[in-house]
């Protein structure tokens, strides 16, 4: 599957304008969830692996504490932020979590 360009830094912007618990953190749109409990946690990243499997598009997950999940995303073969990274973040923000 070809993959779409990277943004343009007013794209990125306008798109961070919809996404506000979402940053830029160089060439990736990373987001921080705390869950009640270490359960909640893992079912969030199962949820976020089942979207991002049914894009063919797969982010960086870190599960670390006992409750905290680091959710980064970029385009690997494109080495920055793309349309897909922008879906990807939007279908995690429509989950139902917590």
């Amino acid at each position: 599957m070809a993959r779409p360009p990277l943004l343009s830094e007013e794209e990125l912007q306008a798109a961070l304008a919809e996404l506000p618990l979402w940053q830029r953190e160089g060439e990736k749109l990373v987001r921080e969830f705390v869950a009640p409990n270490f359960a909640a946690a893992v079912g969030l990243l199962n949820a976020i692996a089942v979207v991002a499997e049914a894009m063919d598009h797969h982010p960086d997950m870190l599960l670390y504490g006992w409750n905290k999940l680091r959710v980064m995303l970029s385009t690997h073969d494109r080495g920055g932020i793309t349309a897909l990274d922008i879906e990807l973040a939007k279908r995690i923000e429509q989950l139902r979590f917590f």
